[in-house]
């Protein structure tokens, strides 16, 4: 290929990818590397992009070739691509499902149709353990109750497997999506949503029932899940975030089905339910008494016959729930997400027990659309309130200059300016320090949401909001998660957990919601400059730049 001035993309062979945010091509660009590469950063002019394995891998599990990802890179790149990743493009993609597990008269094998490589993966300590005898050529038998192990540990070693076992199909349960909705709405699923859940359902095959469905905060995950529930009709275990979630939950099911609601459980700190419809929390889940003893409600996944099971916000899956999901290969698993970036680089896990990418939608994508609100972001960098104060940045340590950072009181006079602009908006002011909170709170006469705040007063507030009786809400980290309130319009953060990408895009999720009128939201979030805060505040606007987002800067003097 000769050289193409006008493409956007420099391919390197080091596998990272330089993209030109001048370029007339940068979006299509953009969109075209989310399938097969992941973002490292995202400065003002060039991105830098870089294919990995599991990259590739999941690109692979939504059925994209070596030669449509080689073909979208010719495409875009200006000079010619390197020969060194070509190849491993044919590798890594190559080797998603070169392995099999499958199902025969309830015994379990590990199969290949190249004999040399299922001798070479044999032969790999971590692998070995879960072998039980050689019976052909080109099969192992396997210990059933190590399907999820087995998995781990083949993708640690560079072959992913393709599970075909198939599923038991747990207690069956009559569910259907209802029409009008019990509040009186006409109600069906999108274009979207219906792909999303065919994608996972796969025709109840062996090729489908288990895998991650990736969709933007507002766009209706929840939705995607009560479609699933209504195509596997089966019993349902739900794990979310919090109560707060979880009764959120249990609402839609009730308001979207014909299920009898004494039909739904809550398994929480205050109720212990095990219904045909089980909703319960990671919280609940991962307690246990001290650090060595064991975890008291593990054996929720096993007290009923779950023909399905539901993960949302997958990628804050806790790392002890792993162990407990490796023993739930032989159920349905559906994860929800807007991002699969794990802050614990955990997304082995993800893929390989709960199952790769199955269906993606990029977020500007709904936007245009009208699905999702139109977003506009913001960073407002403010000098510190004094000199004493800048000092005492200075002589601080690490850890602590990040504290200084964020709750430099200079941030209020921005705060007062931005509540003033938005004063006939739903405002959500967020925060990571409950003693800033609490100041600012006090300063506009604002409620306040914290992990102090009982579950029946956060819910009161939250109607409240919804209601629009309170039009400024101060919440800390608690409402980062799968709280619906679906009229805040305008998120002002003020300070964050370092640099959690997950948490941004969490943050602006809680405003993407579609509005009945004026469908466009707002994302400010106030930094002090010059500070290791605007250094992770560039971290955590990674994700959201991937997803076509452009901060806009304003320097306060």
């Amino acid at each position: 290929m000769s050289y193409n001035p006008s493409n956007p993309l420099i391919v390197q062979s080091d596998r990272t990818i330089l993209l030109e945010t001048a370029s007339e091509k940068f979006e299509e660009a953009r969109d075209a590397l989310s399938i097969f590469a992941e973002l490292v950063k995202s400065p003002e002019h060039i991105h830098t992009y870089r294919v990995t394995p599991l990259s590739l891998w999941n690109a692979a599990a939504l059925g994209h070739t070596p030669e449509q990802i080689k073909a979208q890179l010719e495409a875009y790149t200006k000079y010619a691509l390197p020969s060194n990743l070509l190849v491993d493009i044919d590798d890594f993609v190559s080797r998603y499902g070169r392995l099999k597990l499958v199902a025969e008269d309830d015994v379990l094998y590990l199969v290949s149709e190249d004999e040399a490589l299922l001798e070479e993966v044999a032969r790999q300590r971590q692998v070995q353990r879960y072998l039980l005898e050689r019976v052909g050529p080109r099969r192992f038998r396997v210990d059933r109750e190590q399907r999820g192990f087995i998995k781990h540990a083949l993708i640690r070693v560079g072959f992913p497997v393709e599970d075909l076992a198939g599923y038991v199909p747990g207690a069956p349960l009559e569910i259907a999506v209802r029409n009008p909705t019990l509040g009186g709405k006409e109600f069906g699923l999108r274009e979207y949503q219906k792909e999303a859940v065919g994608a996972f359902w796969a025709g109840g095959t062996t090729q489908g029932g288990s895998g991650t469905i990736v969709l933007p905060c507002g766009a209706g995950k929840t939705i995607v899940a009560i479609g699933t529930m209504d195509v596997v009709k089966s019993h349902t275990l739900i794990l979310t975030t919090n109560i707060t979630a979880l009764r959120q939950w249990r609402d839609e099911i009730i308001d979207k089905t014909d299920i009898d609601p004494d039909m739904i459980g809550e398994y929480s700190g205050e109720r212990k339910e095990i219904k045909p419809i089980t909703i319960t929390t990671y919280q609940i889940l991962t307690y246990r008494k001290n650090k060595n003893s064991e975890f008291v409600h593990f054996d929720v996944f096993n007290r009923g016959a779950w023909g399905l099971i539901i993960y949302d916000e997958v990628h804050l899956l806790p790392a002890p729930v792993f162990r407990a999901v490796a023993n739930l290969q032989s159920r349905r698993r559906l994860g929800l997400t807007a991002t699969l970036v794990r802050e614990d680089g955990k997304e082995e896990e993800v893929f390989s027990l709960i199952g790769p990418k199955k269906y993606d939608v990029p977020w500007r994508v709904l936007e245009k659309q009208g699905f999702i609100a139109t977003a506009t972001c913001s960073e407002i960098r403010v000098p510190f309130a004094d000199e004493d104060l800048r000092l005492e940045y200075a002589l601080s340590e690490q850890r602590q200059k990040y504290r200084v950072a964020a709750t430099n009181p200079r941030k209020l006079e921005v705060l007062t300016r931005l509540l003033e602009t938005h004063k006939n908006d739903q405002v959500l002011v967020i925060g990571q320090y409950l003693d800033q909170l609490d100041e600012i709170a006090a300063l506009v006469q604002a409620p306040i949401i914290t992990g102090r705040t009982p579950q029946a007063e956060r819910e009161v507030l939250y109607e409240k909001f919804r209601r629009g009786e309170v039009p400024v809400l101060v919440v800390s980290k608690v409402a980062n998660f799968a709280v619906d309130l679906p009229d805040a319009n305008v998120a002002i953060q003020v300070s964050g957990t370092f640099g959690s990408r997950q948490e941004e895009a969490q943050r602006l999720g809680r405003i993407l919601r579609p509005k009945k009128e004026c469908n466009e939201a707002h994302f400010y979030s106030i930094v002090t400059r010059d500070t290791t805060e605007q250094e992770y505040s560039n971290k955590r606007q990674l994700f959201l730049t991937e997803q076509g987002y452009r901060y806009q800067i304003e320097t306060v003097i």
